[in-house]
């Protein structure tokens, strides 16, 4: 009774902050403050400054600003642009046509920006008055728009993982290529269901004119400098030549370089690039800050274990408790954004799914696919919300496009249960992966 309590205390606390406006990392600063004034008798200051330097100091980390920073420079260059126009020519052969290049631009701009905002704004703002003006039906623009952009959060480098994997004391390198393979999947799953629906409504696709290979050939050459830069990140880190956060180095480097040759790198383009990717890397790093010093606190509470061991004495089946997990990020990503959800679940997850034998890196993969689902989830879909800027719709309409993707998301998440090994395969069979 007196955890549940303590529980009660914790969440009135940090929805109470939440509520007033106060910044993801700061309210959880705060609750871990009355946490430890309240039940513990350690120096808090001391505790909490030794905490978060720990914390702001890990190398592993090193690697999100880099990343960050790599795909907003690509976020201001023309790669948008290229992007559609290399994809349309090949994507025209498929049932649904150049539907298909909101999944595809969004899976491949999802591999050098590890964002789903970035990846939904980028593409979106390039497809939708593309495809708009070609005739396209609405609700199949925004749904898969909406859904494949969340391919932002799972195909590497994804922030998402980065977080994750510094929370838990995972391998960062082992996260990312875990994360391909189901990446792929997922963006096939979204692909069969856009060749479905234009079997079944094909009078409502319009019809795009044909072109010679030698056109195809020639306007796909737009993408190359891009794929050569994702194989190169990517490619690095299988092979065992860089760690994440050396891959992410090279990256930022090959970034610059696309940049200078398409001519958008400026001086402009490069500080706003800059400033960008320290906002959101000083954004994530308070609220891991936050998220750190609130594990400690409840930490010597006991709470962690003490759920631990409550959820153990349930006698959950491993399926069991995986689809109780699931059910409750999908409720909590209703009202915090992906890596909030994360970091501040993980002190009291990180046991349970320890003690039930769930493999670590296998669970990186679920909490994302999960993660991702919350993501077009009413009322605070994060994704809804950018979507609804862009395409300047009512949000109750793009989350009801977005609908089918979700569906598919739950899909995911029992083939990952199925057949857990398209998650461990890769980063099991990897050559040499260099530590953190």
């Amino acid at each position: 009774m007196e955890h549940f309590v303590l529980i009660g205390i914790f969440l009135f606390a940090l929805f109470l902050l939440l509520g007033t406006g106060v910044w993801v990392g700061l309210a959880l600063l705060g609750v871990a403050l009355i946490g430890m004034e309240l039940f513990t008798a350690r120096p808090t200051g001391d505790t909490m400054i030794t905490t978060i330097w720990t914390t702001s100091s890990s190398w592993s980390l090193t690697a999100l600003p880099l990343f960050i920073w790599m795909g907003e420079i690509l976020y201001r260059t023309k790669l948008s642009e290229n992007m559609f126009r290399g994809l349309a020519p090949w994507m025209s052969m498929l049932p649904g046509r150049l539907l298909h290049t909101n999944i595809v631009g969004c899976a491949i701009f999802a591999a050098v920006s590890g964002s789903s905002a970035a990846t939904l704004t980028t593409v979106g703002k390039m497809s939708i008055p593309e495809l708009r003006k070609r005739g396209y039906p609405e609700f199949m623009i925004i749904g898969t728009l909406a859904g494949a952009a969340t391919l932002g959060l799972m195909i590497p480098p994804s922030l998402t993982l980065i977080v994750y994997g510094v929370s838990i004391n995972e391998s960062i390198s082992r996260l990312f290529l875990a994360g391909i393979v189901p990446g792929i999947v997922l963006a096939a799953l979204f692909m069969g269901y856009v060749i479905l629906w234009s079997l079944v409504r094909h009078a409502q696709v319009p019809p795009e004119p044909r072109k010679t290979m030698r056109a195809m050939l020639a306007e796909s050459r737009l993408l190359l400098p891009l794929i050569l830069l994702v194989t190169a990140v990517i490619g690095s880190i299988y092979v065992g030549i860089a760690t994440a956060t050396e891959a992410a180095a090279f990256g930022v480097l090959g970034a610059l370089l696309l940049a200078a040759g398409q001519g958008s790198l400026n001086r402009a383009t490069f500080i706003g690039a800059l400033m960008g990717a320290v906002r959101t890397s000083a954004m994530i790093a308070l609220i891991l800050m936050g998220a750190a010093f609130l594990s400690l606190s409840m930490g010597f509470t006991g709470l962690p274990r003490a759920l631990a061991e409550w959820i153990a004495a349930l006698g959950l089946s491993k399926t069991g408790l995986l689809l109780a997990l699931m059910g409750f990020y999908i409720v909590i990503g209703c009202f915090l954004d992906g890596i909030s959800a994360v970091v501040l679940t993980m002190a009291v997850v990180e046991p349970v799914i320890r003690q039930a034998g769930i493999d670590t890196i296998w669970f990186g993969i679920f909490i994302v696919v999960v993660v991702e689902m919350a993501q077009i989830t009413p009322p605070i879909g994060f994704n809804l919300f950018v979507m609804q800027g862009i395409a300047k719709r009512e949000i109750g309409y793009v989350a009801r496009t977005a609908l089918p993707m979700f569906l598919l998301m739950v899909a995911m998440v029992a083939i990952l249960i199925a057949v857990p090994e398209i998650a461990t395969w890769l980063p099991d069979s990897a050559r040499g992966i260099r530590p953190q």
